[in-house]
């Protein structure tokens, strides 16, 4: 997919796991500076851009912003301000595209003689976790000369030292204290400026450091610190230097007396390469920013202004709160020299190896936008929706706002759908498993649903969340399959079976397999009666701890969760099929507030769609599954929103296309039905569409996905950042689930079998695959299938097809 200059909703994000953000816009512009243990969305680093200048043996000079013309409006109240660089000349025009982790530009302009390009990335390699989190982004130029003369070319960037900002609580209108401090540092390796705040220890909670270097060794200058002064005195100064002779002046003064209003505490430096590029040639230009944010506060809604002051690491138990402050994850990489330098050295393997995952999915024989949505997706668990603390723990939000994250504690109703992290980085996967079972999950079984007992927060006291529970029982299944780890299962069975058996004494009494009482789901209400969406996922789990009972030889405990099982799913196709699809039984649908009734439920299969996923087949009757799947596209999905009435929250409108919640083809909608049911979600969307799959509707499941596809086009919607909740939402990690219907994909860790049954293509058919083993491709061709392997060690697994 590529995007023009006028994608204005489009932000490609660079940063490892749990180390924050920085983005690129559709322009080539640096954004959403996110580095703070925070969202951040809509800050912009000030004066922070590049700038290219050429110079032919003539003595003729071009210079302009490494960007490309921004697209309006153009209503500000003063324009543009200096520091947004609003009035700097840019190429005429681009072409961004980005085949995750990698994002490329093109700029090109008539009036320039050269043509550039940028290449951006931060390493990505599944199943490499710590390789994966580096708190680093790699910017490379390629300027190629175009005209029919030799040019001396210069590429200049600015940045700002952000080490001692205030005001990240809104980030709006941040103050800079003027105490922040840019030193120079060169290394063998690599040149350019180590940016330190003035005036913190590091063991302050606000303590952050950053480095903006280059790694090119011949002919780089720079300017330590801009000349401030007043007004837009030092971005004139930069330009006034840079474009003189295509090199910086360190320690250059600024003459002449003026008054000094509107004068700025921003500290600015900026590096300087230049290079000789003959006609029809080109040269790279290579930048690194690298940060380093330590600690954080070990609680999801207390503030860092809470503590600043009172948590400095002091010795004075009266004065310290040492139990609220860990540290990030990433911190073990040391300051951002030190994780600089570790990606300098390994960069080439680092790239190589990111550019063999990246490879080989986008390479698979499936729709461009099934690999896009898999691809794009992964970029929330690089988000500030999630992070990793001190002894590597994961923890994540739903989702995020602009400036804070939305809705805490790895949220079991809404992480039971996503499947790219248990396949990519499985290890973060069981981490949550390790939280909810051996932390959140009570003697009697209740399983607290929000994640807070390792935090210092208030303990969540909702009532159990009837799916989020179950559920984390089908993905402990999952993750143990994936891996093959005896000794995983044998510490998380015995708090899993009490969270399996919470069942038997809340929500299905008389253990008919039915479960009929008050059952509190993800769309945030309780549903009453009998619901399929929740009595699947019942089935799934017990359907997979029968499997694990088995396995670890509880045959008694197999052979009761099977009868109830068996005897529950006859139940549900009786009471609640209407020969369509799967209704919610009620007595009175209107006695209780959100509740759908006759409705059509997207979600009303979503335990049988989680069996698919694990291997564990069919849980009620194949042809009713088939028909009541079959019925959700045909009665929610939507062609054109023009005419649709919403009176909810908006994620479809106009022309396009997508799949509601619930619909009510037989009429006898609630009078308020549950609060979400007129919304459209990617992360159901794409459960749907792998459950479509699975059961042999593979054009109707790929059109749901062209369709979320079609809204995140960069104009409407940005292609890395579904949202519902929040920014960068959890629910669409569902989409990774596409892949493994279409490849039919199922890994047995345990008895070391990898199994394909591919879908579409099946006589020239090659997708990428991923186990906790090891990464590759698969190929099958004249019914005969083979796997590649691209990383990590396969060679014990059989291989069926």
């Amino acid at each position: 997919m590529t995007y023009d200059k006028n994608a204005s909703a489009a932000r490609f994000l660079l940063g490892g796991i749990g180390t924050g953000n920085i983005s690129l816009d559709q322009n080539v512009r640096l954004c959403d500076f996110e580095l703070f243990n925070k969202p951040n969305k809509g800050h912009r680093s000030p004066y922070t851009f590049f700038a290219i200048r050429t110079e032919s043996p003539s003595g003729k000079i071009h210079a302009k912003a490494l960007e490309s013309q921004l697209a309006p409006p153009f209503d500000h109240s003063h324009g543009a301000f200096s520091v947004e660089l609003g009035g700097m000349a840019r190429f005429r025009n681009s072409e961004m595209s980005g085949n995750y982790p990698f994002v490329n530009y093109k700029l090109w302009d008539e009036k320039m003689p050269v043509e550039a390009q940028l290449m951006a990335f931060t390493p990505l390699i599944p199943l490499n976790t710590d390789d994966s989190s580096l708190p680093v982004a790699l910017l490379r130029y390629k300027v190629k000369n175009t005209s029919t003369e030799p040019l001396t070319v210069s590429v200049a960037g600015s940045m700002a030292n952000l080490c001692n900002i205030t005001g990240v609580s809104s980030m709006k209108n941040p103050h800079y204290d003027g105490k922040s401090i840019n030193k120079y540092v060169e290394r063998g390796s690599h040149r350019g400026f180590h940016f330190l705040p003035g005036g913190k220890k590091e063991s302050d909670i606000d303590y952050f450091e950053m480095a903006f270097l280059t790694t090119e060794g011949q002919n780089v200058t720079h300017m330590d610190d801009w000349n401030e002064g007043a007004w837009w005195d030092g971005l004139q100064d930069f330009w006034n230097d840079f474009t003189e002779d295509g090199e910086l002046t360190p320690g250059r003064g600024l003459p002449g007396q003026g008054n000094t209003l509107h004068s700025s505490q921003i500290s600015m430096a900026s590096l300087c390469v230049k290079k000789e590029i003959a006609p029809g040639e080109d040269a790279e230009f290579e930048f690194i920013l690298s940060w380093y944010r330590p600690n954080r506060i070990k609680s999801w809604y207390k503030k860092e202004s809470e503590l600043i002051g009172t948590a400095c690491g002091c010795d004075d138990n009266n004065c310290c709160t040492p139990d609220l402050i860990t540290r990030n994850y990433y911190a073990k990489f040391g300051p951002p020299l030190e994780s600089a330098g570790y990606f300098i050295k390994n960069l080439p393997r680092l790239e190589e190896e990111s550019r063999r995952f990246a490879g080989a999915l986008m390479s698979s024989t499936l729709p461009h936008y099934v690999l896009d949505a898999v691809s794009t997706n992964i970029t929330v668990i690089r988000s500030t929706t999630c992070f990793r603390v001190e002894d590597g723990t994961f923890y994540a939000w739903e989702g995020c706002l602009d400036t804070h994250g939305c809705c805490d504690g790895n949220c079991t109703h809404v992480w039971n759908y996503t499947q790219t992290m248990a396949f990519l980085f499985p290890e973060l996967e069981r981490s949550m498993r390790r939280t909810e079972f051996l932390y959140e999950t009570e003697a009697d079984g209740h399983m607290h649903f929000r994640a807070r007992v390792n935090m210092h927060d208030n303990a969540h006291d909702m009532k159990a969340a009837t799916d989020g529970q179950l559920g984390a029982v089908v993905r402990l299944y999952r993750d143990w399959k994936l891996c093959g780890d005896d000794a995983f299962i044998k510490e998380l069975w015995p708090n899993a079976k009490r969270a399996l058996e919470y069942a038997f004494t809340h929500w299905d009494t008389d253990m008919d397999g039915i479960m009929d009482g008050e059952q509190h789901n993800t769309y945030d209400i309780e549903f009453y009666g009998i619901s399929s969406m929740l009595n699947s996922i019942y089935y799934a789990a017990l359907r997979a701890g029968e499997e694990i009972c088995r396995y670890l030889g509880d045959d008694a405990a197999a052979d009761k969760y099977a009868a109830i099982r068996e005897k529950g799913a006859q139940i549900l196709d009786a009471e609640t099929f209407n020969g369509e699809y799967y209704e919610q039984k009620i007595n009175d649908v209107n006695e209780y507030k959100y509740q759908y009734g006759k409705g059509c439920l997207a979600d009303q299969l979503l335990g049988q769609q989680q069996a698919h996923v694990c291997g564990l087949g069919h849980l009620m009757n194949p042809e009713h599954i088939k028909s009541a799947v079959k019925s959700i596209y045909k009665y929610n999905f939507v062609e054109d929103f023009s005419d649709f009435n919403n009176v909810q929250r908006m994620y479809a409108l106009n022309q396009n296309s997508g799949l509601l919640l619930c619909s009510w083809p037989k009429g006898q909608r609630p009078r308020i039905p549950f609060v979400y049911s007129d919304e459209v979600w990617t992360g159901i969307e794409y459960q749907v569409a792998s459950h479509l799959i699975y059961e042999g509707f593979v054009d109707e499941g790929l059109k749901i996905v062209e369709a979320c596809r079609a809204r995140h086009d960069g104009i409407e919607r940005s292609p890395w950042n579904e949202v519902e909740c929040g920014h960068h939402y959890a629910r669409s990690l569902a989409s990774y689930g596409v892949l493994l219907a279409l490849t039919g994909f199922n890994c047995d860790g345990v008895n070391k079998v990898l199994t394909f049954k591919p879908a579409v293509g099946q006589d020239n058919f090659k997708a990428f695959f991923c186990c906790a083993d090891g990464w590759g491709i698969y190929h099958q061709s004249g019914g005969a299938g083979r796997i590649e392997t691209l990383y990590g060690d396969l060679s014990g697994y059989t291989v069926k097809y």
